[in-house]
């Protein structure tokens, strides 16, 4: 400022002398215009040269700034031209390519034989890469994913700041192929493109590959112009294959690719397993037969709607809706499920039991509670809430059950069947199970009743019952640890009640209860008759998985059977004994305690052959000393033996 003043002062005292003349109003006008003509200048002489020699020269700083910026290489290795616009300017680039992070198993991110976008100007003064539209002539796209959450795509020199990326808005493309690599997750697919009419922005594609380790093999098609942010525009979208064992088909549109913002898509999938379904949705359902369905697919916000599916799992049908609402501690899948013919077969790997049971090689008898260890690891992965209804039920002779409604809930690694209901035997068993595997191994805890089951109902397989009139109450509650149902039932404490009273039941089989032999010949020459029940109990404890019979007791009007023995659970094991005590007079009766032993997959009945060879015996030495005295060991007059239904428990 000093000299600046000196300077003035200078030309004051020349110009008080003649020397120099003060400046005029036109030369101050001169003086400041001049920097805005010499811009303009400059500006006109650059878009003239630009017009005359183009760009290209430009490739060589952009090149660098691209390689300082992101410590990646970007070759131009064509022209550049630039259309200048406000508020985006486009640029088009020959023979593109961008290099890879080191790390990356692909050396180039991407390389075009030529790329065309357009660049959002206020957005590039505010620091952001915005890309409204991008054109990728024969494109080779390949993004990364490293172990260490790394992303290709992020363009910090260490790959990790997300906000370092170019947002696109969409994306055209034609011929090419695009890659996506996670090793971590066992992930490598690729998508090759071809263009199917170009006057309609067609596009087919095909993907194969490795998704989460399942092999891949894709076909479909969409529109060329990708709307990957557009959350206004749906994107239509169709295809068809096989993601490992399951088989999907899809058709409808996704708004928006990068956000997914909304889904409308019929799907239809099938495949060996429900439970396969875990890699792609992330949702444990059970394991299952084979299954196929199909519905309506949606997606909004946080929250997928599989609305109104049909279907089938094994031979049982199955519709209705569920959803999976994301955005909490963990998915939470809810719905409901009917199905008008459930066959229990069809559930049967969902509780553990195989298609070729496991045969005990010291017996050489299949095994029949179910030991293959439920998947608790995906129970940690989602919460759940869903009802299911079934109006008829297909299953074995000896389940005497009809219709099941039950509520299936999951709560941090916590599985619960709540309410749990069958129609049973023309009653009902109601109650819940829980299994609790958020320790190991895991814990297990079912509480059942039994209410009005008919007695000809209850033993569907006996012959002799189906004519038997009663109704049956019980109850059960056990407590059990394992990764089983066999385990969780070997380990188990508790206890296990049933009691019949004021019913009738077949003659004959009481008959053949205590061998009367005359009475036998006779009913199976005149035809069964049903003779009161007066009561039938059975009370067991259950510790570390073996039932021990506190009572066992089969009262009639012809005779009484009283129990005693163990079932041990663990090893699949009977050891009971029956006592039959005749309330009537038989002529000829070959009475003896009657054993049931073996497994539970194939018990052994048999009778005390030693009492029947002692009173054949005896009937043989007295009919050598008089006929008639032979029949004296065999006769069997009854004791008019109390009934012992006055000191039984009694379920209400």
């Amino acid at each position: 400022m000093e000299s600046v003043r000196r300077r003035t002062d200078k030309c004051r005292d020349l110009a008080d002398k003649g020397g120099l003349k003060y400046p005029t109003p036109k030369f101050w006008l001169i003086a400041l215009l001049a920097p805005v003509l010499t811009v303009v200048m400059v500006t006109l002489l650059f878009i003239l040269g630009t017009a005359v020699f183009g760009w290209n020269w430009a490739r060589a700083p952009l090149e660098r700034a691209v390689l300082s910026q992101t410590g990646r290489a970007m070759v131009m290795a064509g022209d550049l031209s630039v259309d200048w616009g406000w508020p985006t300017v486009t640029v088009r680039a020959e023979r593109l390519s961008f290099a890879n992070p080191p790390w990356a198993t692909q050396a180039k991110m991407l390389v075009a034989s030529s790329a065309q976008f357009s660049v959002n100007l206020p957005a590039l003064l505010q620091r952001r890469l915005v890309f409204p539209v991008v054109a990728l002539s024969q494109p080779q796209l390949a993004l990364e994913y490293a172990p260490d959450r790394r992303k290709s795509w992020l363009l910090d020199k260490g790959q990790q700041d997300e906000s370092a990326v170019i947002e696109v808005g969409s994306l055209t493309l034609d011929d090419g192929q695009l890659a996506y690599i996670d090793l971590a997750a066992k992930t490598h697919v690729r998508v090759h493109l071809a263009t199917r009419d170009a006057a309609t922005g067609t596009i087919g594609f095909s993907a194969d590959g490795n998704y989460k380790g399942l092999p891949v093999k894709v076909q479909g098609q969409g529109a060329s112009v990708l709307a990957l942010r557009d959350e206004r525009t749906p994107y239509p979208l169709q295809a068809a294959g096989t993601v490992g064992p399951t088989y999907l088909k899809l058709d409808g549109t996704v708004t928006s690719l990068v956000t997914l913002a909304a889904v409308d898509l019929q799907l239809a999938l099938r495949g060996g397993s429900l439970s396969e379904l875990f890699p792609l949705f992330g949702v444990g359902l059970p394991k299952t037969r084979s299954y196929a369905t199909q519905g309506h697919l949606l997606h909004a916000d946080q929250v997928w709607r599989y609305e109104k599916f049909k279907g089938q799992v094994g031979q049982s049908d199955v519709a209705g809706t569920l959803q999976v609402a994301l955005g909490g501690a963990r998915p939470l899948l809810t719905g409901d499920v009917v199905s008008k013919v459930l066959n229990l077969d069809d559930l049967s790997p969902a509780v553990g039991l195989r298609e070729v049971p496991v045969v005990v090689a010291r017996t050489g008898v299949p095994k029949v509670l179910p030991d293959l260890p439920f998947e608790t690891d995906r129970w940690r992965r989602f919460d759940a809430d869903v009802g299911l209804k079934a109006a008829s039920i297909v299953r074995a002779k000896a389940l005497p059950l009809d219709q099941l409604v039950v509520r299936i809930k999951m709560q941090e690694a916590v599985l619960t069947l709540a309410p749990l209901d069958f129609a049973a035997a023309g009653g009902h068993l109601t109650g819940s199970v829980q299994l609790d595997a958020r320790q190991s191994p895991i814990h297990a805890h079912a509480k059942m009743v039994m209410r009005k089951l008919l007695l000809n109902k209850a033993f569907p397989t006996l012959s002799l019952t189906k004519a038997s009139v009663g109704q049956a109450n019980g109850a059960f509650e056990l407590q059990g640890q394992g990764s089983s149902v066999g385990r969780m039932l070997a380990t188990a404490d508790g206890y296990f009640r049933l009691a019949v009273e004021e019913g009738e039941i077949s003659r004959l089989l009481m008959e053949k209860m205590g061998l009367h032999l005359p009475e036998i010949v006779l009913l199976n020459l005149t035809g069964d008759r049903n003779v009161d029940l007066r009561c039938a109990a059975a009370d067991f404890d259950v510790k570390q998985g073996v039932m021990t019979a506190k009572t066992l007791v089969l009262d009639t009007a012809v005779n009484t059977l009283s129990g005693s023995g163990q079932i041990d659970l663990a090893h699949e094991t009977l050891d009971l004994t029956l006592v039959p005590r005749t309330r009537t007079t038989s002529l000829v009766a070959l009475r003896s305690p009657i054993h049931v032993s073996g497994s539970l997959g194939a018990p052994v009945v048999a009778l005390d052959t030693s009492r029947i060879l002692a009173r054949s015996a005896g009937a043989l030495v007295l009919g050598m000393v008089n006929p008639f005295l032979a029949l004296l060991p065999l006769v069997d007059r009854g004791p008019g033996v109390a009934s012992p239904c006055a000191n039984l428990f009694a379920v209400r």
